[in-house]
């Protein structure tokens, strides 16, 4: 299965899911988008941008030390977080880190109304089958 079909298979069964993508922050780029509504690509492009800040900017890779050094964790490199939550005024979103690939992340948009329990338990499932996809 393609990574867009991966995507939008799960976007069915994400409660209330908007779009999802792929991204790899290494490149920050971003490789796959599936959205129910059409966004101009210089959105989409800052998604990109974004995830990899959250995940890799300078002040999160401090802490993520930090948490290791403190915890008694070795310095291999593993990143502490592993997901994060956003919330906006109307939307709910999922980032996630892959696990196979720590340097690519999902990112999933739901309506605020969505159950957030159920839509990070959705969201977990398909990481699986977004990550293989690639």
């Amino acid at each position: 299965m393609s990574v867009d079909a991966a995507i939008q298979n799960s976007i069915g069964e994400i409660p209330e899911c908007v779009a999802g993508g792929y991204v790899d922050m290494s490149t920050g780029m971003l490789l796959s988008v599936k959205t129910v509504e059409s966004h101009p690509q210089e959105v989409l492009d800052f998604v990109a941008a974004a995830t990899a800040d959250l995940f890799q900017g300078k002040t999160v890779v401090t802490i993520e030390k930090m948490f290791r050094k403190h915890r008694g964790l070795d310095e291999d490199g593993a990143h502490y977080f592993q997901e994060i939550l956003v919330f906006s005024d109307n939307l709910l979103h999922i980032f996630q880190r892959c696990k196979k690939k720590p340097d690519h992340a999902v990112v999933w948009v739901c309506n605020k109304s969505a159950n957030i329990g159920m839509a990070l338990t959705k969201a977990r499932m398909s990481l699986t089958s977004v990550e293989d996809s690639l």
